[in-house]
């Protein structure tokens, strides 16, 4: 009866945690999505559509760094619990805000909020249900989470695309207050709650800067850096990388993007699976991770593209670039209990943090070298670093989490 009772419970953990992570990436794509006809309603004119969404994106970054950490301390010092719902009722109520704004400062003020909120539930699901289940298992149930997490981003376009904006942000909201409902029988990781009692350091980011664990903090970031430039350069900005290439066809970057997260999906799957099968994380993340790049390049490197054809290479970016369930189990399983939230909740926030930069790099390289060439140096600099960080990191399948940072 009590395995029966087990089982119900970590059911509900991974339904809970897999539809928190839906209802995030809805809403983390949905902005993209709907931002310019968003703010044409709004009544900003097309010559600043561009930079003022540029603006409330940055808002929103900006929220996902700061929430990231905010979330992953109090993760480690109130629970994992807390944060899994305290973060999916702070962006739904903010989704809804948003569906009722009439200026951009606003907008800009609830797409912090939004961000702040956005920010804490995938690392706080991934702990728990890392520290929920066996070491031998809980790579299955973390793949769980992330692929069908995933797929928010095509319940994204959908909505963004048949429906009033307006209406959209209410989806999402509406979406995640029906999700609070599923708390009942969902229960604190054991290991939080033995830890909680020790007397030991708790969720302390400072703790994170000595040399040997800020190396560690730093390359867990590092491996996951390309699979945003995919999604946030190559896919976000395929208009003009079509232009270059000499596209036939219109290369739409919401469908691109869609297509993208769909891949993304079946990828997680995929390299979750087989980092069991094969009990082994970095090397799955290794072949990944050079999948990714010849992807990227046959991208750049060939001309002539049709809608069509990119839509199918959009599908197998994702696949290959779904090492992101991977990337942040590794991440749960470097650190002690007593930091494990606070690593788990803002590595990944730091990954999609490091966009701004390597946005910047992008555009500064664009200028001197042309669109494709620039976008071929970055592709080399970030894979070229995630090679090096994950070979920097310790193997972690089936690692023991009962350990605490001293």
């Amino acid at each position: 009866m009590n395995a029966l009772k087990q089982n119900k419970n970590l059911f509900f953990l991974i339904l809970v945690a897999s539809l928190g992570y839906f209802v995030d990436i809805y809403d983390l794509l949905l902005f993209l999505i709907i931002k310019n006809k968003s703010l044409t309603a709004l009544g900003v004119s097309p010559d600043k559509l561009t930079d003022t969404g540029f603006n409330l994106m940055n808002w929103q970054m900006a929220g996902l760094l700061i929430g990231g950490i905010l979330w992953g301390i109090l993760g480690d010092k109130k629970g994992r619990l807390s944060v899994l719902f305290g973060s999916i009722l702070m962006y739904s109520i903010a989704n809804i805000a948003n569906g009722f704004v009439t200026s951009i400062p606003m907008y800009a003020f609830f797409r912090f909020i939004a961000g702040v909120g956005l920010a804490g539930e995938l690392g706080a699901g991934i702990t728990l249900v890392s520290e929920s289940m066996s070491k031998e298992k809980r790579g299955y149930g973390t793949m769980l989470v992330a692929g069908i997490g995933l797929m928010g981003a095509v319940a994204a376009y959908l909505v963004g695309d048949f429906f009033e904006w307006r209406t959209a942000f209410f989806v999402g909201g509406g979406l995640g207050i029906i999700l609070l409902l599923l708390r009942i029988g969902v229960f604190e990781s054991g290991l939080f709650e033995k830890m909680a009692k020790k007397d030991v350091s708790k969720g302390n980011f400072l703790m994170l800067f000595t040399r040997k664990r800020f190396f560690k903090y730093l390359n867990c970031i590092l491996i996951a850096v390309p699979l945003w430039f995919v999604v946030g350069i190559l896919v976000g900005a395929a208009p003009d990388f079509g232009k270059a290439l000499h596209a036939k066809d219109l290369l739409d970057n919401g469908k691109g993007v869609m297509f993208t997260y769909i891949g993304i999906s079946l990828g997680d799957f995929l390299a979750g699976a087989l980092s069991q099968i094969f009990k082994n994380r970095r090397k799955i993340v290794f072949v990944f991770l050079t999948l990714t790049f010849l992807s990227i390049m046959f991208f750049l490197f060939n001309t002539g593209w049709t809608a069509t054809n990119f839509y199918i290479l959009c599908v197998f970016f994702g696949i290959f670039t779904g090492y992101w369930v991977v990337f942040v189990t590794i991440s749960a399983e470097q650190f002690g209990t007593n930091l494990r939230a606070t690593v788990t909740t803002s590595v990944p926030n730091m990954v999609r943090g490091s966009l701004i930069l390597v946005s910047m790099l992008f555009q500064w390289l664009r200028g001197n070298l042309g669109i494709i060439n620039a976008a071929v140096c970055v592709a080399v600099i970030t894979v070229g670093l995630a090679y090096i960080a994950l070979y920097n990191l310790e193997e972690t399948f089936g690692r023991d989490l009962n350990f605490v940072e001293e």
